[in-house]
């Protein structure tokens, strides 16, 4: 506990039978993610250090699926309010100072949003609630038609959990007659004030046999943590030397002149590469292939581009795009373009709409604009799920 003054419950509601979720067994107890539902729910708070003991309300049938939790179960009632009410009275009398209610089928619950809920409980506030405003417009209906339009300003989707001061949201439900939506309801029926804090898409509702696949890949997501994309970029440059030909990103090009370099000297290529290998951190292709090293002379320069593309791909990468401009008087790149861009995405394994070739003159400007050389500049997008 963080604080002397906060002794926190959560009480986990996990009586319901969930008949809109399909057949089969209660949603709670289905499988999602490697886990059963309640499961994740259950280690979201056990885990979380701003709570001190959970509880979880159960269905009388389902004690072979309760036992297992790991938590301490009571049973609950006909109605939601009712085995609310059950896990309160379970708790009464053993300090709690608040208490946080939640669905079980809010498998996606994450620890931000506990922290807001506790957060205002903390500050003073009898309760508090995350909810997320509504975006989409609204209509009322009769009979599969549109019958009008309902303003939603104001309107928000209510979430679990929802947090009360033990005592009163205690005293809140005793007094209620039941069949309450929500325990927000039972507290402004009771007079208590509810904060509304930032809800989370991801905490949505097990309600449709739809919706397991839509938790199970947010919570898959999760898992995985945040995407890992890189970018990297490559500038390359090559001067002119007596020849008939160049190379430029795999193609060869008649020209007047050749590049002259220890190995095919192509250019594009090489930008590439070292766009691929700065994005992992990797120096360029004098660190792994040295110049000075003779088995380098003359090589055909795929064998670097493929080099870099397999050691992202050993490191879990995935190229995005690869984009290169080349930076020249002559040859004329335009009409090679097509040819570059699917030879560079054959030895990167990239369609060839991820992979841009283009070309710029620096206006006659430079060594360039002077037709001693071509140079090149490239950008790598690498992603890692």
């Amino acid at each position: 506990m963080t604080n002397y003054a906060f002794k926190t419950a959560a009480v986990i509601v996990a009586a319901g039978r969930g008949t809109r979720a399909g057949a089969g067994l209660p949603k709670q107890w289905r499988p999602l993610a490697g886990k059963r539902v309640a499961d994740h729910t259950i280690a979201a708070f056990q885990t979380h250090p701003r709570i001190d003991h959970v509880l979880a309300v159960v269905h009388p049938d389902d004690a072979g699926h309760s036992a297992s939790l790991n938590v301490p179960t009571v049973h609950g009632g006909d109605t939601r309010d009712a085995s609310v009410q059950a896990g309160l009275e379970a708790l009464d009398g053993h300090g709690f100072t608040h208490i946080l209610i939640h669905d079980v089928a809010r498998a996606g619950i994450d620890a931000a949003t506990i922290d807001a809920v506790l957060d205002a409980l903390h500050s003073g506030a009898p309760g508090a609630a995350p909810a997320l405003p509504v975006t989409d417009a609204l209509w009322r209906g009769q009979d599969g038609l549109v019958t009008g339009t309902q303003n939603r300003d104001g309107l928000f989707r209510a979430q679990t959990p929802q947090g009360f001061a033990f005592d009163a949201i205690l005293a809140a439900h005793r007094a209620h007659p039941g069949n309450a939506a929500d325990d927000v309801e039972v507290a402004r029926t009771a007079g208590l004030d509810v904060t509304i804090v930032a809800g989370n898409e991801r905490n949505l509702k097990i309600t449709t046999p739809d919706d397991f696949a839509r938790l199970e890949q947010h919570l898959q997501n999760h898992q995985r943590g945040p995407m890992d994309i890189r970018l990297g970029n490559g500038y390359d440059v090559h001067a002119f030397e007596d020849g008939d030909h160049v190379i430029l990103c795999g193609v060869k090009i008649p020209h007047s002149k050749a590049l002259k370099g220890h190995s095919d000297a192509d250019v594009g290529m090489h930008a590439v590469t070292d766009a691929i290998y700065g994005a992992l951190a990797e120096g360029d292709i004098g660190r792994h292939f040295p110049p000075s090293e003779a088995e380098w002379k003359d090589m055909d320069s795929a064998v670097f581009l493929k080099h870099a593309v397999d050691m992202a791909a050993t490191r879990g990468f995935t190229i995005s795009n690869v984009d290169c401009t080349l930076i020249c008087e002559r040859p004329k790149v335009g009409p090679h373009a097509a040819a570059m861009m699917a030879r560079m995405g054959e030895i990167m394994g990239l369609a060839s709409d991820r992979v841009s070739i283009k070309a710029t003159t620096s206006e006659k400007l430079g060594f360039t604009g002077r037709e001693e050389g071509i140079a090149a500049i490239a950008t790598a997008t690498l992603v890692k799920p």
